[in-house]
């Protein structure tokens, strides 16, 4: 390669004692020039340089009498010759080509703006001379170097004063349309050392072409949709493309009566219209101003623009229409609009009928609430407009009763709290009474159907059972009563008396679970526990006797255990002790 050391070997075969060697430059006439020598006497080669003819660095000779040339130069490539004179022995001589190696630098090309030559390829500094070859697409382009009317490529080569050689590649490519989006790109091809070779490749460059109209295309930008309709008020953009190159001239127009109304012209191919009113839907049109077009290229074209809108809907009936339990109305929604809008009633967010009329009949207090009549056209989207009024239904109140803890009559007790509710719903709202003081103020229900509630909290008593709780809801249309009734109360005392006799038991069982352990621990013993006569007392203890003044609770409890194994004999506690 150039710039690197090269070494020229020439030794002579066999064994000699004397020999002169010298080296020759061999122009491309064939004439010899004289470069160096060496002479070898017994065991030492006397070398010496004769001319460099003007080399820099001038030529050497190692102690081996090799030729060297400490930087490869392109003026080196040269036939050398060494002649080995040996006496006797005879005359040889040996020749010996350099060939000397520079990569090229890096391609260089430049797109032309001319008709014919497209695009100019240069690879500086090589040796030896490099190839060019053309691409697009990445496909290469098999172009001959004589000159054709569907393409060619001339090459121009230049020696530099280095010794370096440069190549110009020109291409010439007959465009067509298909190619405004082709990619071309030129490659260099150069040799290297042992039979190797290199490549470089160019940058990627396009082309602007110059092509006329052929076809234009004209649609509504967002947000149109796919029938062309847009809403009313909204803001939207026509676009037209023509498919010509450089980009044309573009007119805006609006057919009225056959007539061209101009809106705007322009390059970018595009017309905005601001906040579109019903009376601007109609004709519009797009026109390329291409005059290398052909003849008969359709250079104008035109769309139907709809705008679609939808004026506020009207009801039959005020915002609020009062209508007596169980009777009948109907309730008509009308709405102006293009495309003409579907319409359709909805209460609670569920849908009840489509159509402008709303028929109700049998009327009831949960037929009353918010009717929605609602217009929407499918075909568009977002535009729609809704109306409601609210439904009252006057009647006298309709009483919901409702007990805290549900228990039968006859289970209450004196003492226990309980907690009323009463809801009620009607029109007007009713009110809500209680018989007895202490009932809340009536609220309304959450999530409830027009239902009003007060609640009452208090304790059982006596008296409750034989009067009752009353709850009253009244309007001016009428009232409704109901009466909470609790039936038979257990006194407080006889409960009180239940619980003694229960603790009373307890006390007997327990004893009688200490005798029979104290029994069988004394069991065996003489004269303690034995079998005796049913009912006769033990010898040296004294009987029971209980007198009719203690409490009766006190002498059920303290006979329990002995007038039990009196009745049941044998079966009973027999051993005593």
């Amino acid at each position: 390669m150039r710039g690197e050391p090269v070494t020229l070997y020439c030794t002579p075969l066999g064994a000699h004692d004397h020999f002169t060697l010298e080296w020759f430059l061999a122009d491309r006439s064939g004439v010899r020039h004289r470069l160096a020598s060496a002479e070898l006497q017994g065991s030492e080669l006397q070398d010496k340089v004769h001319d460099s003819w003007g080399r820099s660095p001038p030529y050497q000779l190692d102690a081996q009498g090799r030729l060297v040339l400490a930087e490869a130069q392109v003026g080196d490539e040269r036939d050398y010759v060494c002649m080995v004179r040996a006496g006797a022995a005879g005359t040889a001589e040996a020749t010996v080509r350099l060939r000397v190696f520079a990569k090229p630098e890096a391609a260089e090309v430049a797109p032309n703006k001319g008709i014919l030559s497209i695009a100019t390829c240069i690879s500086r500094n090589g040796n030896p001379a490099p190839e060019i070859t053309w691409y697009r697409n990445g496909q290469r382009l098999e172009v001959p170097m004589e000159v054709n009317l569907e393409g060619y490529m001339t090459s121009r080569m230049v020696r530099e004063a280095s010794g370096l050689l440069s190549l110009t590649s020109t291409l010439y490519l007959r465009l067509h349309k298909a190619d405004r989006d082709a990619t071309f790109h030129c490659s260099v091809h150069y040799s290297l050392p042992m039979g190797q070779h290199g490549r470089l490749d160019s940058p990627a460059f396009n082309l602007t072409l110059h092509y006329p109209t052929e076809s234009v295309q004209f649609w509504v930008g967002s947000p149109s949709t796919t029938a062309g309709w847009v809403r009313e008020g909204d803001s939207i953009q026509l676009f037209c493309r023509g498919d010509g190159s450089p980009s044309p001239e573009y007119t805006f127009f609006r057919l009225q009566d056959k007539q061209e109304d101009v809106l705007k012209t322009n390059l970018e191919g595009h017309l905005t219209l601001e906040a579109l009113q019903r009376g601007q839907s109609g004709t519009y049109g797009c026109r390329v101003e291409d005059y290398d077009a052909a003849e008969d290229a359709e250079l104008s074209q035109t769309l139907e623009l709809h705008v679609a809108y939808l004026d506020p809907l009207e009801l039959s009936t005020e915002e609020e229409l009062s209508i007596p339990l169980g009777g009948s109305t109907a309730v008509n929604c009308s709405g102006q609009g293009l495309p003409t809008p579907a319409l359709r009633w909805i209460k609670d967010s569920v849908p009840l009928r489509d159509g402008p009329t709303l028929s109700l009949s049998s009327i009831t207090f949960d037929s009353a609430g918010t009717y929605i009549c609602e217009a929407s056209m499918p075909t568009i989207p977002l535009l729609s407009r809704t109306q409601s009024f609210k439904l009252l239904v006057q009647g006298p109140p309709e009483l919901r009763p409702e007990e805290s803890q549900l228990k039968t009559e006859g289970s209450w007790s004196e003492g226990d709290e309980v907690r009323l509710v009463c809801s009620a719903r009607g029109y007007p709202e009713p009110k809500l009474s209680w018989s007895q003081l202490g009932g809340s103020p009536a609220e309304p229900v959450p999530g409830g159907q027009g239902w009003v509630s007060s609640s009452l909290t208090l304790k059982v008593t006596s008296s409750l059972s034989r009067d009752g709780i009353s709850c009253e809801a009244s309007n001016p249309h009428g009232n409704s009563r109901h009466v909470f009734h609790f039936g038979d109360v257990v006194p407080q005392t006889s409960q009180a008396g239940v619980a003694v006799m229960a603790v009373a038991v307890s006390v007997a069982l327990l004893l009688l679970v200490v005798a029979a352990f104290y029994c069988m621990r004394r069991k065996g013993r003489p004269g303690c526990c034995r079998r005796r006569e049913k009912g006769a007392p033990p010898p040296g203890e004294p009987e029971l006797s209980h007198s009719g003044s203690e409490p009766p609770e006190q002498k059920g409890l303290l006979t329990g255990g002995a007038s039990g194994a009196a009745r049941h004999g044998s079966g009973g506690f027999g051993d005593e002790c």
